[in-house]
């Protein structure tokens, strides 16, 4: 980036969110994270200060803002699970939406510039045309992609009134691990595919439980654009990069521009690791689109935006290296 800034990740001890932290500090900062630390992991903050605070306690974050001097903020912190966000909507409107407010809130007290949210295809529910463009019609049909899609607005309405530039970023799936092996996906309970898959190959678990084969897809399962987290995050640094350029305000998808389906998942692992996965198909999950996948032309013309590892060969054998499954056969692309 072109100029030291002082930079703050809320939910930085998450996913995500660490590995921002890792791009970061390869970059020469040193982030501050905030992260109530209920799904984070405190092991996970190594390139930075952590200041263990839910962000909807408005006051506090404010100070932990203004003692650093922050001046951009990267918004991480969310529950983040479409079938919770059926059964405990409250849960969501309160963490997401009342955490973003507060967040907003405490952005405008401590004179924050420069704001990027983690937002989420979900906000896109089940698009009539894909690959899905920025233009597609917001239109969630889950409790999760609602919040999403109001925490948007509220940036857009709010970041005018308090002087900041900000990204909006919707995400497809992420998955992988960054090459390193400093860090890894962690999720108590795991909910993620890929994981589960490498888990019920590695015996650690019964089997994989698929939700639904009889979709209107090639092979009945449902289909979804499956980001590396390493190039995620390179698209957080290029947003930055384009922001602190007086670039301008800008919304974007971020995903590989590539569709892969469940049962496509299941094969890939097979193969990796010379072991079956045994499947039990069970019911549709409310709120489960058939088909995600991105249109990412924006983000290459607007940022450069191209992702190098997000080939689905490369995404599972980085996960199944930070998980220590063994990988018995190359895998190339």
């Amino acid at each position: 980036m072109k100029k030291a800034r002082s930079i703050c990740l809320t939910g930085g001890a998450g996913y995500i969110g660490s590995h921002a932290c890792l791009a970061l500090a390869a970059r020469g900062a040193k982030p501050l994270v905030v992260d109530n630390l209920v799904t984070g992991s405190r092991d996970a903050v190594e390139w930075g200060p952590l200041v263990e605070l839910d962000i909807r306690h408005t006051e506090e974050l404010t100070q932990a803002l203004l003692a650093r001097a922050v001046d951009t903020v990267l918004h991480f912190a969310a529950s983040a699970y479409v079938g919770e966000s059926v059964t405990n909507p409250r849960a969501y409107y309160e963490n997401n939406v009342g955490g973003m407010l507060s967040l907003l809130t405490a952005c405008a007290a401590a004179g924050v510039k420069t704001f990027v949210l983690s937002s989420s295809c979900a906000t896109y529910g089940v698009p009539k045309t894909v690959p899905v463009t920025e233009t597609t019609p917001q239109q969630p049909i889950n409790p999760y992609g609602m919040t999403k899609l109001m925490c948007e607005q509220m940036l857009k309405d709010i970041a005018p009134q308090t002087g900041m530039s900000y990204g909006i970023l919707r995400y497809f799936n992420v998955a992988g691990a960054d090459v390193s092996g400093m860090l890894r996906e962690r999720h108590d309970p795991e909910t993620h595919l890929i994981p589960l898959t490498l888990f019920a190959a590695a015996g650690w678990t019964q089997g994989l439980k698929l939700f639904g084969d009889d979709y209107d897809t090639e092979d009945g399962s449902c289909i979804r654009d499956y980001v590396h987290v390493s190039d995620l995050v390179h698209g957080h640094m290029l947003a930055l990069e384009h922001l602190s350029a007086q670039g301008g305000s800008l919304t974007l998808n971020l995903g590989s521009g590539r569709g892969t389906s469940n049962f496509e998942i299941v094969e890939m692992v097979e193969r990796l690791t010379g072991r079956s996965v045994p499947v039990e198909i069970a019911p549709r999950r409310a709120g489960d689109p058939p088909m995600l996948v991105a249109d990412t032309s924006l983000a290459y013309e607007t940022l450069g935006f191209k992702p190098q590892r997000s080939d689905l060969a490369t995404i599972v054998a980085d996960a199944a290296r930070s998980f220590g499954v063994e990988a018995v056969h190359a895998i190339s692309a």
